[in-house]
């Protein structure tokens, strides 16, 4: 009877993984797909990003215990601003300085959450600190998105797939070299499961699928897709890491419930989010020494 029951038991254990494992591939999938058709058409990609904008700051605010509109109000001037400034006023005049000073600030707040992640126990999280974090962490991300996809002073959305794909190869094989090969870990007091052995992978493996994107874009040179690859890889695997440790400091498993089998969005755009800015800035360097 004793056998029967455990058999009874592994059996619906094995039910339930494989029907998690089904809802996570769904989730995963439609996620992807709307990404991906929404990147072709670029009103559809501002729309779409002006969501996930929304959907990310009221996670956020959960995490770091913010009740407040103004990150609402700042996501929304920003991404005004900034998606429709050449569009309304037919003119550049001011956007350049503008999106300079942005990325000035953004990276200088990126910075000091590396420095956070790396000296503390726990993020500080004062009033003033909450405030910028929405604004030049989380908001000005989505901005930097729109403006990687307008690299080309016009709508090309191939550098930003790019990115994307190199974000979702480094994570893959960081999770599949960590699971088969990790010893070592990366950051345990923040993130247990992940591995140098996986970091490394994730950033070999992105490498290799820079030659692709370079290849069957025709976008950037080669050179140029293996610099970003390891921007994408360091920065993401960062990004990942801080969002990790603001969800442990708000003692939750998962950012939000919106994706069944991941979490919530911010579950899925940590690393894009993070190493967004840096990404812009090195495609700024290269177009000035180009």
């Amino acid at each position: 009877m004793e056998a029967v029951l455990k058999t009874y038991t592994s059996c619906f254990w094995k039910i339930c993984r494989m029907k998690e494992t089904l809802v996570r591939s769904l989730s995963g999938l439609l996620y992807v797909s709307l990404l991906v058709t929404c990147l072709f058409f670029e009103h559809l990609l501002i729309a779409l990003f002006f969501v996930f904008g929304l959907i990310c700051i009221g996670e956020f605010n959960k995490l770091i215990q913010l009740k407040s509109y103004i990150p609402y109000i700042i996501f929304i001037i920003l991404f005004a601003v900034f998606g429709y400034w050449q569009a309304v006023l037919n003119t550049n005049t001011g956007i350049h300085e503008a999106t300079q000073i942005l990325t000035v600030l953004s990276i200088f707040v990126n910075l000091f959450l590396i420095k956070d992640l790396f000296s503390g126990k726990t993020i500080p999280l004062f009033s003033t600190k909450r405030f910028l974090l929405t604004t030049f962490y989380l908001s000005s991300a989505f901005v930097f998105l729109i403006l990687i996809a307008n690299y080309y002073q016009s709508y090309n959305p191939l550098i930003l797939l790019g990115a994307f794909i190199l974000i979702w190869v480094n994570d893959s094989f960081a999770y599949l070299v960590g699971k088969n090969f990790g010893k070592q870990k990366l950051f345990e007091a923040i993130s247990p499961k992940k591995t140098v052995e996986g970091f490394l992978g994730g950033l070999f493996f992105s490498c290799v699928a820079s030659y692709f994107i370079a290849t069957f874009t025709a976008t950037l040179n080669f050179t140029s897709w293996l610099l970003l690859s390891i921007i994408i890889s360091v920065f993401g695997t960062l990004g990942d890491l801080i969002e990790s440790k603001f969800k442990r400091q708000a003692h939750v498993k998962d950012s939000g419930v919106i994706m069944p089998g991941h979490g919530g969005l911010l579950d899925r755009l940590d690393s894009i989010i993070f190493a967004a800015p840096f990404i812009y800035l090195f495609l700024r360097i290269l177009h000035y020494v180009s």
